[in-house]
């Protein structure tokens, strides 16, 4: 059936947290959007029971879809995934550890629909974030690189919830780990973002599949990459048509 909304959930390994994350996004949409939504959990090569459990409660949640990719391809892979599947106009990601509210997913979905055309992202910024505070350090260490290198006015890129227009992030160029990147990416194609605060959850089940010194490594690693993608772009300005 078509939709308007897609909630996209990467997930690995998150047998724990998965279905009931699952339940919550449905729950809390279906008091904002009706039946106008689809919710499309991304399996990315699990070796637990994500899966199976996943596709159980299909029987009880409406509008789940499961999708199971062969090779584990990461976070960035699964999103695309899920993005090319989507069937709604609107797209917003979660992560599936369930420490990101669907409430707030739901409310980030409302504010990019009711922007104007220009704005093609909704990025949240988590408040009283539950990490270690060796966790917070790396992230903020990484997080000011960036924002200084490609002034893309994001404070915290590592945030899973994000809504987007579906068409504008098909414009982006992929590469792994690039939803590190959104901000900067988004910006590049002309289009503005808006920041919202979010709630950040303790994690309950399963653990994070990111060490700080991979996050630092990843964060040097790719930024002179997009720095050299920004540099390359030519916008052709407004575009029109002639003719009959």
């Amino acid at each position: 059936m078509p939709v308007t909304v897609s909630a996209v959930v990467p997930v690995y390994n998150e047998e724990g947290a998965a279905v009931q994350v699952a339940r919550e996004i449905a729950t809390e949409f279906s008091k904002r959007f009706g039946s106008d939504f689809e919710i499309l959990f991304i399996d990315d090569a699990s070796t637990d029971d994500t899966h199976g459990r996943l596709v159980a409660a299909q029987a009880d949640i409406p509008g789940l879809r499961v999708l199971r990719h062969q090779n584990n391809v990461g976070k960035s892979g699964a999103m695309r995934t899920g993005f090319f599947a989507a069937r709604g106009d609107v797209v917003v990601t979660l992560d599936g550890d369930g420490q990101n509210p669907a409430a707030d997913a739901a409310r980030m979905v409302e504010i990019l629909r009711g922007a104007p055309a220009d704005v093609g992202m909704v990025a949240g910024q988590r408040r009283n974030r539950q990490d270690s505070a060796s966790k917070k350090w790396a992230s903020r260490w990484a997080n000011g690189i960036r924002k200084a290198m490609l002034n893309d006015k994001a404070d915290d890129t590592g945030c899973g919830l994000k809504a987007l227009r579906r068409d504008v992030f098909l414009r982006l160029p992929y590469f792994d780990q690039m939803h590190r990147y959104l901000p900067s990416l988004v910006t590049r194609e002309g289009f503005e973002i808006l920041f919202e605060p979010v709630d950040d959850r303790l994690r309950t089940t399963g653990h994070s599949k990111y060490t700080n010194i991979g996050r630092l490594a990843v964060a040097l690693s790719d930024l002179p990459g997009v720095m050299w993608l920004n540099r390359r772009l030519r916008q052709p300005g407004k575009v029109s048509e002639s003719g009959l």
